[in-house]
């Protein structure tokens, strides 16, 4: 009797062992597999279409304006800095005044250049004027730039700002030619990076 009670317990431990073993090795498998899985969303995330495509990179390296746009954006850089510096100086002195409008002039002037370009640029290069995919959001915000410098000429021209106005509003538009300049440089890093960076073919397309 003892002995089959014996019996009876060990062969409960056992089925108990083995059903433990069971229960961790479906927990193992379905660890593993969620891993592959989240190591596979990983991936995508990380795996993103190039800036350019092979077609659109080649429009790219052979148009004038790819060269135009690579001179005026350093041109369009130290004109900044330069009226920045006036502009500062008015605010804070109440002295220069002619110089820092006519430097917020002068880079209003440039920077309806560069979007002449920039628009003659990506109609080369995507095929369309402004906002193609790959510059969407920068196009866009290049937008409230041109905006707050146009705003500037308007109110010089109607007297709508008192000179100290007029040069807060040129610090506003400047801050807004910073935040766009950033994104463009994102940009070039991100064209940079796919260079050297082999991608997944996605829609008919890959790196070159």
């Amino acid at each position: 009797m003892i002995s089959a009670v014996g019996e009876s317990v060990n062969s409960v431990e056992r089925q108990s062992r083995l059903t433990l073993f069971d229960q961790g090795s479906s927990l193992g498998a379905m660890d593993g597999t969620n891993g592959s899985r989240g190591l596979h969303a990983t991936d995508r995330l990380h795996a993103r279409r190039p800036l350019y495509t092979p077609a659109e990179r080649q429009r790219r390296d052979a148009s004038v304006w790819t060269l135009v746009q690579g001179v005026l954006a350093p041109v369009q850089f130290v004109v900044f800095l330069v009226s920045l510096g006036l502009v500062l100086r008015f605010l804070v002195s109440g002295e220069g005044y002619g110089l820092a409008n006519a430097s917020v002039v002068l880079k209003t002037l440039v920077l309806y250049t560069i979007m002449v370009t920039g628009s003659i640029w990506e109609k080369a290069v995507f095929g369309q004027w402004l906002f193609a995919p790959a510059f969407f959001w920068e196009d866009v915000f290049s937008m409230a730039v041109l905006a707050l410098h146009t705003g500037y000429l308007a109110a010089l021209a109607t007297g709508a700002l008192n000179a100290r106005g007029l040069m807060w509003l040129a610090l506003a538009a400047y801050a807004t030619y910073l935040i766009n300049a950033a994104q463009f440089l994102i940009k070039l890093r991100a064209a940079r990076l796919d260079m050297v960076r082999p991608q997944p073919l996605a829609h008919g397309a890959c790196s070159p």
